[in-house]
């Protein structure tokens, strides 16, 4: 028998994770589990529970949600023997795409939990913060810095549609005011200045709820595959965005990617509009310049 922390984030999915985290609460403890639920009524004092939790001892916390709450246990866990284990419950669902967790079927997603318990595997997790100050945050997905996280912000703020389409919807409403963005983007490849619409620092392959955006981007080899697509127009972006689903799009001209360690982005007024703050796992991060620093297997996750 484990003893498993538990939260779970009632809004998720337009509360769907509320219904699957009481139905997870109960598969666990019916496997004979020992089980702390760590709800709260909001995220900080759920990561303040679940930080108290892990300190009084617990095997493994466990997120019932979305991308934001999988954001929250990585702050809990990270460089901790502490394992984490997701049950996905929420819009976009990126990092369980990246870890090949099941993504709806409850069973499958308890006994991957279970599972995970006798052999949890080593992931990357990513610092970030700007660069000026010693405050950081951690991220397991993609940072994004572009338009992307400009249509991130307004999908956070949408009731309405369901699941990822309410990406989609998100960008139609940002193109009507979108103009490129300046950036100066620093890698350990060296630096690209330019006006551009998307840079993500992508520790898996997807964001959005299935865009993949680094096709070749892998959860536990110790780099960043940064994307960054040049100055797109509108119509240009709606063009692209389609082939953005399989990841044709790395193969444009004006979209590159560089794998680093380390990445500063910075903010270029003179060369286009400011961009939007930064978002990563779905939440907001703050605006440029910001860093960001992989910690090979930093976090141990149930798969």
């Amino acid at each position: 028998m484990s003893h498993l922390g538990v939260v779970v984030n009632p809004v998720a999915g337009k509360g769907r994770g509320n219904g699957a985290g009481q139905r997870a609460l109960a598969a666990l403890r019916d496997r004979g589990h020992r089980v702390e639920d760590l709800t709260a009524r909001d995220l900080l004092t759920a990561t303040a529970q679940a930080r108290r939790a892990a300190v009084d001892g617990l095997d493994a916390l466990v997120v019932v949600g979305g991308d934001g709450l999988v954001h929250l246990g990585a702050q809990v866990v990270a460089e901790t023997r502490l394992p984490l284990g997701i049950v996905s419950a929420g819009t976009g669902n990126d990092v369980a795409r990246a870890l090949g967790l099941p993504l709806r079927d409850l069973d499958a997603q308890i006994a991957a939990v279970e599972h995970g318990l006798d052999d949890p595997r080593a992931i990357d997790a990513v610092r970030v913060g700007p660069p000026q100050h010693s405050a950081r945050e951690w991220y397991l997905g993609a940072l994004s810095c572009g338009v992307d996280a400009a249509v991130n912000a307004r999908a956070n703020a949408m009731t309405w549609p369901r699941g990822a389409a309410r990406y989609v919807r998100a960008l139609v409403a940002e193109l009507s005011a979108f103009r490129p963005y300046g950036y100066r983007v620093t890698t350990d490849e060296g630096v690209w200045e330019s006006a551009g619409t998307v840079v993500v620092a992508a520790n898996g392959p997807w964001i959005g709820g299935g865009v993949k955006i680094a096709p070749d981007a892998l959860i536990d080899d110790g780099l960043l595959d940064v994307v960054i697509a040049g100055p797109f127009t509108k119509a240009g972006v709606v063009r692209i965005f389609p082939g953005m689903y399989s990841g044709r799009h790395v193969k444009h001209p004006n979209v590159q990617v560089t794998r680093t360690r380390r990445l500063l982005v910075e903010a270029v007024p003179g060369l286009g509009a400011t961009a939007p703050d930064a978002h990563a796992d779905g939440e907001r991060i703050g605006p440029l310049p910001l860093e960001a620093v992989v910690e090979p297997g930093a976090v141990l996750a149930l798969v």
